[in-house]
């Protein structure tokens, strides 16, 4: 699908074009490329893309697009997955990547503060020989602006919180161009309205994150990964729900079906059992690691589960959690040329086992493959479908599920998504979630902050 740059009122263009020269596009493969996120939501391109390097390029834009009522919609690395960077209305696509610096890394404050494009490998980078490290790992290597926008989370959220917990503050730009600092760098404050939380997890639709403030965890003396195989899903999924019941620590836990195992073999190398499996990993020192590990491989031992296959040099853990990340383009493989349509919800732990149970009921009468992996040790899981590109028939069928499996989550008093986010992708489910009353007070406050309904529109409420 292409843009059309010639919706830019001229008063824009110009405006644009003569202050940022290059860094300013209007070329259809560079709006073609910022129209499309990794879903399977078809792709929708800006009508022009800022390249932006500094909070004020970020705020000049969004001053210039609120003159001229024209959208705009932030873009980090593109690895979204619910429609975030689609350009449901038009207007200017803000490319965040050049905004990549760290600006500076406090050992002993435990925090770090970034511009939104640095990604999260890049802060990894940055922070070896630290002792210290950013938990919030996602797979992809994401903009920490784009993880912050989406509430993202991911395998070791059940030991180290999700971004909502890991940001201290943050910097960014509002509706009317104007910049907005959402506190400062103290552990703990009762100062005013949570601004940080309010624009964590806004997807762009109140502000433009432009710098955050991060919260580092010091790096465990020993960690340990393992993996364990079980003789079906229940018996995997309530292992890992007997450990967290018993206050077991887990620095991940992750569960990966029979097919995602198959999918794994094939792209990884790797000769596993083909048949539900559980990643672990176990942070602490040496006998914390020993013995939680030991704990969690009698309960998984009680449920039919192998004996754990450990990893515990660095080397070996990092291909284990790299052939973990790699589940979702393995998958893919199954059947060359397919997109995925990824499901994510997250329920009370209590709920998950039987929550995966009847979602697999439907999904076994679904005509595509589908595999399923989850972040279990916190409820969370995702179910992809490899669907034909070009089949519409396959899409409303994976859509029909995801709808079933969104809905029994909600009726277990879960969330129809759990990491992804809401874009555009599941803004029908919120009423469900939080009622009318819960949607009317957002609404509110996007009219309150936003009353011309630029930032980002047609993603979260609308």
């Amino acid at each position: 699908m292409t843009g059309n740059p010639s919706r830019i009122r001229p008063g824009l263009h110009a405006s644009l074009r003569d202050h940022f020269g290059d860094r300013y596009s209007t070329a259809a493969a560079v709006r073609d490329h910022h129209g499309k996120d990794d879903s399977h939501h078809p792709a929708i391109p800006p009508d022009g893309v800022v390249f932006a390097h500094s909070t004020e390029d970020v705020a000049f834009t969004v001053r210039s697009c609120a003159r001229h009522a024209t959208p705009v919609i932030p873009f980090g690395a593109g690895s979204s997955i619910e429609g975030h960077v689609q350009a449901v209305r038009g207007g200017i696509s803000i490319d965040m990547s050049g905004m990549n610096r760290v600006l500076a890394i406090r050992p002993e404050d435990l925090d770090a503060t970034v511009e939104a494009g640095v990604t999260r490998m890049r802060l990894e980078g940055e922070l070896r020989g630290t002792g210290l490290f950013f938990p919030v790992d996602p797979g992809a290597d994401a903009t920490l602006g784009g993880m912050a926008a989406t509430a993202a989370s991911g395998t070791t959220t059940v030991r180290y919180g999700a971004m909502r917990d890991n940001v201290i503050s943050l910097t960014a730009v509002l509706a009317n161009g104007e910049v907005v600092r959402t506190g400062g760098r103290a552990r703990k404050s009762s100062a005013g309205y949570d601004l940080t939380n309010l624009l964590v997890g806004s997807e762009g639709t109140l502000g433009v994150i432009t710098e955050l403030t991060v919260r580092l965890h010091p790096v465990p003396e020993a960690m340990a990964a393992a993996v364990c195989a079980f003789p079906g899903m229940e018996e995997a999924v309530r292992s890992v729900v007997e450990a967290v019941q018993l206050g077991i620590p887990v620095a991940r836990a992750e569960l990966l079906d029979a097919t995602a195992m198959r999918a794994v073999n094939g792209h990884s190398g790797f000769a596993c059992v083909e048949s539900p499996t559980l990643f672990f990993e176990f942070h602490g020192s040496e006998e914390e690691v020993r013995s939680h590990g030991a704990l969690i491989e009698e309960i998984s031992r009680g449920l039919g589960g192998t004996a754990f296959a450990y990893a515990r040099r660095q080397r070996e853990r990092a291909r284990l959690w790299k052939a973990r990340h790699d589940a979702y383009p393995a998958l893919l493989g199954l059947r060359p040329g397919c997109h995925g349509l990824t499901t994510d919800v997250c329920v009370p732990v209590s709920r998950l086992a039987r929550c995966i149970a009847e979602s697999e009921e439907d999904m076994k009468t679904a005509s595509m493959p589908w595999g399923v992996v989850g972040h279990v040790g916190d409820g969370n899981f995702h179910a992809v479908f490899i669907i034909d590109p070009n089949s519409e028939t396959e899409l409303a069928e994976a859509e029909a599920i995801n709808e079933r499996i969104v809905r029994r989550a909600l009726a277990m008093e879960g969330t129809c998504t759990g990491e992804h986010g809401v874009g555009m992708g599941k803004m029908r489910y919120l009423r469900d979630e939080f009622g009318a009353a819960g949607l009317a007070a957002m609404r509110a406050v996007k009219a309150a902050l936003d009353p011309q309904g630029i930032m980002n529109p047609g993603k979260v409420v609308g």
